[in-house]
């Protein structure tokens, strides 16, 4: 395989202690937890003990100010785990800095620091029934009155929606500016009038709390305004790379991890006497599967190396997550497959990751919208 420069030995001593982490404090409890709807909430304060949330936030809020390469790792190795319940990347890595790069200082040292800590759990709301991919269409309104704006609206398929302390909602500020009039506002989940609905029973990632959320005549201080009113839009921009890499780095390693169950196996496994691993058909898809993947290993190291330098584009980033999720969804296939009928019971991971990895493809905008994007820039 190809080595990975881009992780030194501190990076991988890092990783080390993530991986155990979740070997022991996760690992042996998300079956209960996909039968539950959510992970237990301890788990937020344990990972934020270790250093496990947050870690790109500055040391002056508590943080201990690393590099993304860090939250990369956090991200991959929750995918190599199987254990798809756990939004800490969302939490840590669209969420915290939203706050961070947008946000007054007040805000800051008031949130940040428990973000890190695991005692508040972030959220972000875009979605609304109406509105998914395209963020312009945005129906939910926060209406200037004075000392606080009025928000009233409804979202759904919030990730950490039930768990969340805070979250971040897209809203318009000015519903006749479209665009122009769209900005975000940090609402605290104790608010009046702010209401969690039902926690959505999904396809797959069923210990992930995926929920609707209602906002009935909901005051929120002016201060709570990230940044400047009508730039919602524009910060939104500004961070979806970001997000889409999170998503490439999920379907890579939740990728690679596929292909090492399925080599275990179809050695193990047998089929008219023989090893599975034995057939022509079972090798040139493992082999092929795994030249993918390595393929999509470079590019993913490549537009992380490019974030790291502050040059992913946004283009460069919908073809990432368009690439990376649609080989996802195809290596999960395949792989399913080579396990036979055993592939398709919940009891084994490999059923689970591809019931899980099909809502890749959807979020942090379609596959079909990633295309979109990077067509608009040939």
């Amino acid at each position: 395989m190809i080595p990975r420069t881009l992780f030194d030995s501190d990076h991988e001593a890092f990783r080390d202690v993530v991986r155990k982490f979740l070997e022991q404090e996760a690992v042996p409890y998300h079956p209960q937890w996909e039968k539950d709807g959510q992970v237990d909430r301890n788990l937020w304060h344990k990972a934020g003990e270790l250093g496990m949330l947050c870690a790109t936030m500055p040391e002056q809020y508590g943080g201990i100010g690393c590099d993304f390469r860090y939250s990369a790792i956090v991200i991959e190795e929750i995918a190599r785990s199987g254990c798809s319940g756990i939004g800490f990347p969302l939490h840590s890595d669209i969420v915290a800095p939203y706050i961070l790069h947008y946000g007054s200082e007040e805000l800051k040292q008031k949130y940040i620091p428990k973000l890190i800590s695991g005692e508040m759990v972030g959220a972000i709301a875009m979605t609304e029934p109406g509105a998914g991919s395209d963020l312009q269409g945005v129906k939910s309104t926060a209406i200037d009155k004075g000392d606080h704006y009025l928000l009233n609206g409804s979202k759904t398929f919030i990730t950490n929606g039930q768990l969340a302390d805070i979250v971040i909602v897209v809203a318009k500020t000015d519903p006749a500016e479209g665009a122009k009039g769209t900005s975000l506002l940090v609402v605290e989940a104790d608010s009046e009038g702010f209401e969690k609905g039902q926690n959505l029973d999904k396809v797959g990632m069923k210990a992930q709390d995926t929920s609707e959320l209602f906002f009935q005549d909901v005051k929120v201080p002016k201060e709570n305004l990230l940044g400047g009113e009508g730039q919602g839009f524009i910060y939104l921009m500004q961070e979806l790379p970001q997000e889409r890499l999170l998503v490439g780095l999920t379907a890579v390693a939740a990728a690679e991890t596929a292909i090492e169950w399925t080599k275990e196996y179809v050695k193990e496994r047998k089929a008219f006497g023989k090893p599975v691993m034995n057939y022509q058909n079972t090798r040139f898809k493992l082999a092929e599967l795994t030249a993918d993947t390595m393929a999509g290993r470079c590019f993913l190291d490549r537009c992380l190396e490019l974030h790291l330098e502050g040059k992913l584009d946004v283009p460069t980033a919908a073809a990432l997550k368009q690439w990376t999720t649609d080989l996802q969804c195809k290596v999960m296939d395949e792989c399913m497959q080579l396990f036979g009928g055993y592939g398709y019971m919940w009891e084994y991971p490999i059923a689970r990751a591809w019931a899980d990895s099909r809502v890749q493809k959807i979020y942090a905008g379609t596959n079909e919208i990633m295309k979109e994007i990077v067509a608009r820039a040939l």
